[in-house]
């Protein structure tokens, strides 16, 4: 029997965070997730998808990529890149079978995980982006800590912030672990979500927690002297907030 994962979505966009925002890029949705954060933006993945071959995953993603195949120098990584997301895709045992046939094939590869699930059995060549879930997602005891001494100068780390509490949280995180040291970081200010995207299963922000705003947070940075990058989410600067697909 071939090897399948459950997948939500396969899409070409531009990447909408992280050190590589705004590069095109072949996003990867996978089905499920076992956390439920509150200010989750794609709950729909949560039960939503088909089970697919890898080699039929394989073949989708070089299809949307040809166009580029000329369009490739030393100068950058090769385009577009490959994106797994979710969901959580560590919750599917094929999801680093797949990244490492991808990485054989010669693209970038980056997978978002919550941090709740162990990273360590990723292939060295894919870039991993991390959360550490603060305060207002309702989620930080699922933090894996253990996954800290696996980040290596490729990884990212990033920290999903919607009150003065995750602000404060976060900077205590990054003290406790030099995670500066470690690889680069990323501020993300929780956007509030359409109505659409309301999913009555999310965590609720627990009660006492100040809202913060997105000029707020950016200007904590600055005068904090944080080594970290703030990120807004650009699919959604560009496109509806709720638009799926991009």
């Amino acid at each position: 029997m071939s090897e399948t994962l459950v997948v939500n979505e396969i899409y070409l966009s531009l990447q909408g965070e992280s050190t590589f925002a705004g590069l095109p890029c072949v996003f990867v949705r996978l089905t499920a997730c076992d956390l439920r954060c509150s200010y989750c933006d794609t709950a729909y993945a949560f039960t939503e998808g088909k089970k697919i071959p890898l080699a039929g995953i394989l073949t989708a993603i070089k299809k949307l990529a040809a166009p580029f195949s000329d369009a490739n120098s030393p100068i950058h990584p090769k385009l577009p890149l490959v994106e797994l997301t979710g969901g959580e895709p560590l919750l599917q045992k094929n999801s680093p079978l797949l990244m490492r046939q991808l990485c054989d094939e010669g693209f970038t590869v980056l997978v978002e995980t919550s941090g709740a699930h162990d990273i360590s059995k990723i292939d060295p060549r894919v870039r991993r982006i991390m959360d550490l879930k603060c305060p207002s997602s309702g989620e930080a005891d699922r933090n894996r800590l253990e996954n800290i001494p696996h980040l290596k100068a490729t990884d990212e780390v990033k920290f999903v912030i919607g009150t003065v509490e995750d602000y404060e949280w976060a900077k205590a995180q990054i003290a406790k672990f030099d995670l500066e040291k470690i690889c680069p970081l990323l501020f993300s200010w929780v956007q509030p979500l359409a109505p659409e995207q309301q999913n009555k299963s999310l965590k609720r922000v627990p009660a006492g927690l100040s809202p913060i705003s997105r000029r707020d947070l950016a200007e904590r940075i600055i005068a904090d002297a944080l080594p970290v990058r703030f990120q807004a989410q650009l699919h959604k600067i560009i496109w509806p907030p709720e638009q799926r697909g991009v």
